[in-house]
């Protein structure tokens, strides 16, 4: 069954990001990865040009991400996000990249990987999962909506996400049929 989503990538499901993470994604690299997308919201060129020393340091993984200016859409500020618990493990598995500059070194280990790379991956693992309609990009959905539904308010998540306005990032957030409900209820 096909749903409109108005052009937009899929909200993944908190089952469906577990499936993701403990059976479609068959590495650590990947695993790190798509890790960074969906416990950050970044976009996935962000991702994929992430720098180690963006994410490592002496000891370890850093308990902030660090994406850079230059990396960013309109590559207008530099970003700083904390890492969870569960990201750093998924970077501390994946922690083979000391002494190259990319965390995620492309082919022949020129560059990073490529976000088209990366998006052929991840539709390997949602084709193997059964998941339609989602994409690189429906990791960054699912964390700013979730974050929303937390109650986490609006200029934080921009902060995080990166929108230059909130009319951009509240493009971004999906309002449930249950949520109408509940405040229709509330009157």
């Amino acid at each position: 069954m096909k749903v409109n989503r108005h052009g937009k990538a899929k909200l993944l499901t908190s089952n469906e990001v577990t499936q993701l993470f403990e059976l479609g994604l068959t590495n650590a690299r990947d695993r790190a990865l798509f890790g960074v997308c969906f416990y950050t919201g970044c976009r996935i060129a962000e991702a994929c040009s992430l720098r180690t020393d963006d994410i490592y340091g002496p000891g370890g993984v850093r308990s902030r991400l660090t994406l850079r200016k230059g990396s960013t859409k309109g590559k207008r500020s530099t970003r700083s996000i904390p890492v969870r618990a569960e990201l750093v493990a998924l970077l501390a598995a994946h922690q083979s990249s000391a002494g190259k500059t990319y965390v995620f070194p492309g082919r022949w280990g020129r560059g990073h990987i490529h976000p088209d790379s990366a998006a052929v991956i991840l539709r390997g693992a949602f084709e193997v999962l059964g998941i339609e309609g989602a994409s690189t990009h429906s990791f960054r959905r699912t964390a700013l909506t979730r974050m929303s539904n937390l109650g986490t308010p609006l200029r934080v998540i921009q902060e995080i996400s990166g929108h230059e306005s909130l009319a951009a990032l509240q493009e971004y957030l999906e309002v449930s049929d249950e949520q109408l409900e509940q405040a229709i209820a509330r009157l």
